[in-house]
């Protein structure tokens, strides 16, 4: 569905900005890829098997177009007209229909000498690659905290910055683990003016790809499990002191004499000692960094290749599941009320006009989260009363109460729960379903910050086949929710998407305040209520769009 927003009120996911390089061509050599085999490898995990695609847009004469990261200063993936936003690229489904996930990240190791060109190489990539959601992680970011005498030492360029003892491994492992499950991450942000971290961490989530580059990215046994590909770039050490004088010079203030005696002192024995011996464990060795064409269409062919065998389809699988099952004891529904039945014949007419249909809604909201609250675990209180009495009451067993609402017809009940709820805080997750493959699609999340400790109340006004309330589920799950925690709320809700949610997350409380039997070919409730969201704010809902429910 086409969203009628100020394109300033939604902002996409960005992606890390990587280390500056130069992008040339350069002359040490002709080679133009070398491919190693893993003698004991099967025919699938070679690259002599791939299979044949068209040639990826990599020559220089064309310019490939750039994608979403979930790291980048690039333009986000939409469209913009006079009359509405499109959003062109999203994360398809990474889990199945029990919301297990099932689909790792792709996770490619690029490894070389310090300015070798590895984030020219990463970028190219990303962008030739054409898929959505690719994160770029810098081994830069994991630079260990340094010591007070440490500082000094660096700030005389007296610290090996090259040594493996200068990098978390520790954290960076696990970083990469969580991120390659699907799972939110924290990335620390590294000062290279000041040598520290800084305070605020960049929080990165979501991937199809992750590419991770490293001057030592092949240095720990940890980190080498966890890599997908593993990817050397070899560039000459004259053009990798140039490039390294520029950048340190230009872009982190130190003096050309300082570098050099870094240089001679740590990077180039470091390299020779613990880098240079790391390509014997590369799948692919890539001379002149960027301006290898040829091997990188080729590291595109294979990523492209894998991906294809984890493709999986989620809506069509729930609505041939759970037929004919009894409705689950974490549902429950607002009761039928004379009160309850008049209003959903009002919002459930067709003829019925804008403004009563969002009257009703609203009454209806209300109802809904009254209803929900009743639900949240309370611990006993005393309280003294104004006449000096004690007065044994309720008080909420709990942090606080966090609302997330699925865009955006989700957002409808915002208000109605601020009214309930005071000062509540609020986040927001925008699904929308692929026309051409019919899965829902994450496009844009904003959640508050330490949503892990919250009870959570997740919004949306309809659910059919329980395709974007599952994805919802599985977002805050990766944000480490606990599940029992989850509240879904929806005005209106089909069987089939009540039993999706419940099979899937079995702990997790579903709210409604109507059930109703069936689901269509379009997957739309029958009797049901329409498209709420077009309804609601007065829109038609274009040819190409669809609300996921």
């Amino acid at each position: 569905m086409a969203m009628k927003m100020n394109p300033n009120d939604v902002q996409m996911p960005q992606k890390e900005e990587g280390e500056k390089e130069e992008d040339r061509s350069m002359s040490r050599s002709d080679r133009s890829v070398q491919v190693k085999r893993k003698s004991s490898g099967s025919g699938d995990d070679s690259l002599g098997s791939l299979p044949k695609h068209p040639r990826c847009p990599l020559t220089p004469s064309l310019s490939p177009r750039k994608r979403t990261t979930s790291q980048s200063k690039t333009e986000p993936p939409l469209l913009r007209t006079n009359k509405r936003t499109i959003y062109t690229a999203g994360r398809p489904p990474w889990y199945n229909v029990t919301g297990t996930t099932f689909k790792e990240a792709f996770v490619i190791g690029l490894c070389g000498g310090s300015a070798s060109g590895k984030t020219t190489v990463a970028n190219k990539i990303i962008e030739a690659l054409d898929v959505p959601w690719v994160v770029l992680l810098s081994m830069d970011s994991f630079y260990k905290v340094l010591t007070k005498d440490e500082q000094e030492l660096a700030a005389k360029n007296e610290y090996n910055f090259d040594h493996p003892e200068a990098f978390d491994f520790e954290l960076l492992v696990t970083v990469l683990r969580k991120l390659k499950k699907g799972k939110s991450i924290k990335v620390p942000v590294y000062d290279f003016t000041s040598h520290c971290r800084r305070k605020e961490w960049k929080t990165v989530y979501g991937a199809n790809v992750v590419i991770f580059e490293g001057i030592l990215a092949f240095a720990n046994k940890e980190l080498l499990k966890l890599l997908d590909m593993k990817v050397f770039v070899d560039t000459d050490s004259d053009i990798r002191l140039v490039r390294r004088l520029k950048r340190d010079i230009s872009d982190r203030g130190r003096d050309i004499n300082g570098v050099i005696k870094q240089y001679n002192k740590f990077v180039k024995p470091s390299f020779e000692q613990y880098i240079e011996p790391t390509v014997q464990v590369a799948d692919i060795v890539v001379p002149r960094g960027g301006e290898n064409f040829v091997a990188l269409d080729l590291i595109v062919q294979h990523v492209h290749s894998q991906l294809e065998k984890r493709e999986i389809t989620v809506r069509s699988a729930l609505a041939s599941a759970h037929q004919g099952q009894p409705l689950p004891k974490t549902l429950s529904v607002l009761e039928s009320t004379p009160q309850v039945r008049g209003m959903h014949t009002i919002i459930r007419n067709k003829d019925t006009n804008r403004d009563e249909f969002i009257f009703y809604s609203k009454r209806l909201m209300r109802l809904l989260i009254e209803h929900a609250l009743s639900f949240l675990p309370l611990k006993p209180v005393q309280v003294e009363t104004p006449q000096g009495s004690i007065y044994e009451g309720k008080r909420l067993s709990g942090k606080r109460i966090t609302g997330v609402s699925i865009l955006r017809a989700g957002e409808t009940m915002e208000q109605a729960l601020m009214h309930v709820c005071k000062d509540i805080r609020l986040g927001k997750i925008l699904i929308q379903t692929n026309h051409d493959t019919g899965e829902p699609e994450l496009h844009y999340l904003r959640l508050p910050k330490d949503i892990s400790e919250d009870y959570v109340i997740l919004m949306d006004s309809t659910v059919s086949t329980g395709a974007a309330a599952l994805m919802a589920v599985r977002v805050l799950l990766d944000h480490d929710v606990q599940e029992d925690k989850i509240f879904l709320l929806s005005l209106l809700m089909a069987e089939m998407g009540v039993h999706s949610v419940a099979y899937a997350f079995p702990k997790v409380r579903i709210i409604t305040t109507a059930v109703d039997k069936k689901v269509n070919n379009e997957f739309h409730i029958i009797p049901g209520i329409g498209n709420f969201g077009d309804r609601y704010f007065g829109t038609d809902t274009p040819s190409d769009w669809t609300e996921s429910d």
